[in-house]
C-alpha cells in the first residue's frame, strides 16, 4: 500500500465517519470516494489490471485529484463557498430539500470528473510533458488504467446508493436515470476522459502565455462545470439530455 493514500484513506474515513455522526449529505459521494482511491490504492499495488507506465506518476495524479475535492470540502466548512461545481454540490446536499444519494453520487461524480480532473492532469504534467508525445501518451495510458478502477467499481457504487434510498426516491429517479451498467459506466468514463484530456491540453496552453490566462481558462472550466451541474438538478428529462450531452464538459475551442 502506498503510505502517501494510506494517509489520504485515513483522512477521508475520519471524514466520512464524521459526516456519518453529524447526518451530512455529503457522506455519500465521500464514501464514494473513500472506496474509490482504495480500489486504485489496490490496483497500485497489485497491478491486476496490468502495469502501469509511470506508477509514480499515477500515485502523484491520484493525490492531486484527492486533494482538490478536499480543498472544496476544506473551504467549505470554512465559509460555505466552494469553487466550481462543488458550490452546486454541497449546497444541494445541505437542502432542502434533502438529496437522495443517488443524485448525490451522480451530482459529485460529475463535479469531480469534469472539474478536478483536468487540473490534477495540469498539476502533474508540465509544459514539456504535455509537448513530448511520449510522456502524453505514458500519461494517458496510465489515465485510462484507473479509468477501468472505476468503471468496474461504479455498478456495485450504484447499488450502494440505490440500496440506501427510500423507494418513493428510488422510483422516481429511475425514471430519469437507469441504473449503471458496466458498459453504461464504460461509455461515461470514456466521454469524461476524452473531454478531460482535450481541456487539460486547453489550460495547458494557457498556462503556456501566462498566469492570467490560465486562470481565466481555469474560471471557463468552473463556469461550465457548475453549470452541466446544475443542469442535474433541474427538473425533465435527464436521460436524455445526458445521452444527448454525455459526462463531460469542453472548454471553448478544446
Amino acid at each position: 500500500m502506498s503510505i502517501r493514500l494510506d494517509r489520504r484513506l485515513d483522512e477521508l474515513g475520519t471524514l466520512v465517519a464524521t459526516m456519518v455522526d453529524d447526518g451530512d449529505e455529503r457522506r455519500h459521494f465521500l464514501a464514494v470516494e473513500l472506496r474509490t482511491v482504495a480500489a486504485v490504492d489496490d490496483e497500485l499495488a497489485s497491478r491486476a489490471l496490468g502495469p502501469f507506465e509511470d506508477q509514480a506518476w499515477t500515485e502523484r495524479w491520484v493525490l492531486a485529484l484527492v486533494d482538490l475535492y478536499l480543498d472544496a470540502l476544506e473551504r467549505w466548512t470554512e465559509d460555505g463557498s466552494a469553487p466550481g461545481p462543488w458550490q452546486v454540490v454541497f449546497t444541494a446536499a445541505a437542502g432542502p430539500p434533502p438529496t437522495a444519494p443517488t443524485r448525490g453520487l451522480l451530482l459529485g461524480m460529475h463535479a469531480h470528473l469534469c472539474y478536478d480532473v483536468p487540473q490534477a492532469l495540469l498539476e502533474t504534467i508540465d509544459d514539456d510533458g504535455f509537448e513530448n508525445p511520449t510522456v502524453r501518451g505514458a500519461r494517458r495510458t496510465d489515465h485510462e488504467h484507473v479509468d477501468r478502477v472505476l468503471a468496474a467499481r461504479l455498478p456495485q457504487e450504484d447499488r450502494l446508493a440505490r440500496s440506501a434510498e427510500q423507494l418513493g426516491e428510488r422510483q422516481l429517479f429511475e425514471r430519469v436515470l437507469p441504473p449503471l451498467t458496466a458498459t453504461s459506466a464504460s461509455r461515461l468514463l470514456h466521454d469524461a476522459r476524452q473531454s478531460a484530456w482535450r481541456n487539460a491540453t486547453a489550460l495547458a496552453a494557457a498556462r503556456r502565455i501566462g498566469p492570467s490566462a490560465c486562470k481565466a481558462r481555469l474560471d471557463e472550466l468552473g463556469a461550465r462545470s457548475a453549470e452541466r451541474v446544475a443542469d442535474l438538478l433541474r427538473g425533465g428529462p435527464l436521460r436524455g439530455r445526458r445521452a444527448r450531452s454525455g459526462l463531460g464538459v469542453l472548454l471553448e475551442g478544446a
